[in-house]
């Protein structure tokens, strides 16, 4: 069956979870040991100003992790003065979660670089749209939707990601939580894919701790499209690691041309602000101080 297919069929819940399958870890994202209050500890001061004139930098996560996935990250840019928060990314579908971050951006005091990993591209895409305060995108590991598309789409757009097959259940464990619409479920990824595809360059403790701790993704965001995009109206900056296995790096390279990013490859797993965090930090500062 060609991937692409997957799209183009009416939505059954058996086409709903298939195309969830061709992205749904795309959007994955990490996973870094949770704080103590199992929140982001960024957020916790009630000041969101930058620091001496500086941008606040807000990270976003995908699925499958919480705001602790950039913890690496985190130290470094507070290390250089810059004012950091990594709010909650709900994962249940893209015009929410955007509506939810938009919302939380508006009590951000001035300039903002807004980062995000994974399936946060598709939201972060999406929540900047109209916030002058916003003056930088950064892509990291990341879908660069244009109008219209999805990240199932995206992932399946070129050969190489581990999560992009015929029976979803042989990537995903399928759970039901209240409210779903008919075929929509709850994905978690299954161990082997996290060892094998999502974090292979990470020591085998990590692997576990993100297998027991991911937060899970409505598989109906991986097919909702993305509406117009903010990288129309603001610079952009993108790492793509060439070993990622959940957007195949061709995949992000031609979003990324599509969209007029600026780009850096590192060799690295689709969890490079996990396994990298010292070049994803470069990036963001870069992208900061060019804005």
């Amino acid at each position: 069956m060609n991937h692409r297919s997957l799209y183009r069929r009416t939505r059954t819940p058996f086409a709903v979870l298939a195309a969830v399958s061709v992205g749904a870890a795309l959007l994955l994202t990490t996973v870094g040991p949770a704080s103590a209050s199992g929140s982001p500890s960024p957020a916790a001061s009630p000041d969101r100003s930058g620091t001496a004139g500086r941008p606040t930098v807000v990270l976003v996560h995908g699925a499958w992790a919480d705001g602790s996935s950039w913890n690496g990250v985190i130290t470094r840019l507070t290390n250089q003065g810059y004012r950091v928060v990594a709010p909650p990314n709900p994962l249940r579908g893209v015009r929410s979660d955007a509506a939810y971050l938009a919302d939380y951006l508006k009590t951000v005091k001035g300039p903002i670089v807004l980062v995000g990993h994974s399936y946060g591209g598709m939201v972060i895409t999406n929540a900047a749209l109209g916030n002058s305060n916003v003056k930088a995108l950064v892509y990291i590991d990341a879908f660069i939707p244009a109008k219209g598309q999805s990240a199932g789409e995206i992932a399946a757009s070129e050969p190489g990601s581990g999560v992009i097959v015929q029976d979803p259940t042989t990537v995903f464990n399928l759970v039901p939580f209240p409210g779903a619409s008919d075929g929509d479920a709850d994905l978690y990824l299954k161990p082997q894919v996290v060892r094998s595809s999502f974090a292979q360059d990470l020591p085998a403790a990590q692997q576990n701790r993100i297998v027991a701790a991911q937060r899970p993704l409505a598989a109906s965001a991986v097919t909702e499209p993305s509406g117009e995009p903010a990288w129309k109206t603001i610079p952009s900056w993108a790492l793509i690691g060439r070993q990622d296995k959940i957007i195949p790096a061709a995949a992000q390279e031609a979003a990324a041309k599509a969209a007029h990013t600026k780009v850096q490859e590192i060799d690295s797993s689709h969890l490079s602000l996990v396994s990298h965090p010292g070049a994803v930090a470069r990036l963001i500062t870069t992208a900061a101080r060019t804005s």
